[in-house]
């Protein structure tokens, strides 16, 4: 409607328009689609004809996209359910594995619905904009916005930051139109304060971003990978609270304030920590369940972010051989298997 309004559109045929707007695979959740990327591919006498390699790459680009949401999302999620809305009280490793946990959780199960819905999409020869590209691997806040859901921060830049005048208008008035940009992206995602102060956090991450990069100073970029992700980390604990007492008990929680439980076995070792009322010894995740399992889903799942290809990386190299159509039936079965418990996507609530 912008658009159409600022005289930038070619195409108001009424059905065309109809299948812009109702072309199932992205409605949802995304990816967000402009018309000048959609509306040619509808055009086009080529996407007619069936397409076999397409057809292929789909499935694949599916098949990783069911996996992610079913097996892994899903898996972080009893966790991450588990702290947020069952547990009174959280120690410094329960705290800690609980936004881990939910930091894990929304990734793959959005990255996963984006996969899906295009893969889907490339089944009617139809290609759809890439929305995630490793965002975790960010080295600052400005990185992260590049690479998480690609096509809001393309909406945002192009329909709030640009026309409240973008940084044209010199430093201060950038750095308000960054802030106002983010606190309005937060209530997009819902009518919350805990959106409004995720937002907030988001606005002022990057004006002082902004700041560090106008007076030149730079930092190792192991720290910056460190500070960069447990921020967004700490940032999602408000962005999933349901009230804001319950993001205070948990933030309180992660900085050690309610106790710190170390395993039983490590009391030979660490019996001179016994003096200290807050630490203590025993089942370390009693209170969000599975003992260690959640610690080494993890451990497994930062290695698998942090050094290996995202999804996108891989449909762009795929060949059709042996071993990728095992990895594919692999994903496939094995996401099917647990189909029947318990889901939701995630997204569907913002």
């Amino acid at each position: 409607m912008v658009d159409s309004y600022r005289g930038e559109t070619a195409e108001y045929d009424f059905l065309n328009y109809a299948l812009f707007v109702t072309f199932f695979p992205q409605l949802i959740a995304g990816p967000i689609v402009h018309h000048s990327e959609m509306m040619p591919q509808f055009a086009s006498r080529w996407n007619l004809v069936k397409n076999y390699k397409n057809i292929t790459l789909g499935l694949f680009i599916f098949s990783i996209g069911l996996f992610k949401k079913v097996v892994i999302a899903d898996s972080f999620a009893v966790w991450a359910t588990a702290g947020f809305d069952t547990a009174t009280t959280l120690n410094f490793f329960e705290a800690w594995a609980t936004s881990l946990s939910y930091t894990f959780q929304l990734y793959f199960d959005f990255s996963g619905y984006t996969d899906m819905a295009i893969g889907i999409a490339l089944l009617f020869n139809i290609k759809l904009p890439i929305n995630f590209n490793s965002p975790y691997k960010a080295l600052d806040i400005q990185d992260f916005w590049r690479r998480w859901h690609i096509t809001l921060s393309r909406f945002l830049k192009d329909y709030i930051y640009i026309p409240l005048g973008g940084n044209r208008k010199g430093s201060l008035r950038t750095y308000t139109n960054l802030l106002a940009t983010f606190i309005i992206g937060g209530i997009w995602h819902g009518a919350g304060w805990t959106f409004v102060f995720w937002g907030f956090l988001h606005g002022m991450a990057l004006v002082i971003h902004r700041f560090w990069k106008a007076i030149g100073m730079t930092m190792p970029k192991v720290l910056a990978w460190f500070i960069t992700f447990n921020f967004i980390n700490i940032a999602w604990v408000f962005f999933r609270a349901k009230e804001w007492e319950d993001a205070i008990r948990i933030l309180h929680s992660m900085l050690g304030v309610d106790g710190i439980v170390f395993t039983q076995e490590y009391e030979k070792y660490l019996s001179f920590l016994s003096s200290y009322d807050w630490i203590s010894f025993g089942q370390v995740t009693q209170n969000i369940g599975d003992g260690f399992k959640v610690l080494i889903w993890i451990i497994v799942t930062c290695i698998l972010l942090l050094f290996f290809k995202n999804s996108m990386e891989k449909l762009k190299n795929f060949k059709l051989n042996l071993f990728n159509s095992l990895y594919m039936i692999i994903l496939l079965v094995s996401s099917m298997l647990l189909l029947s418990r318990k889901s939701e996507f995630l997204y569907f609530n913002f």
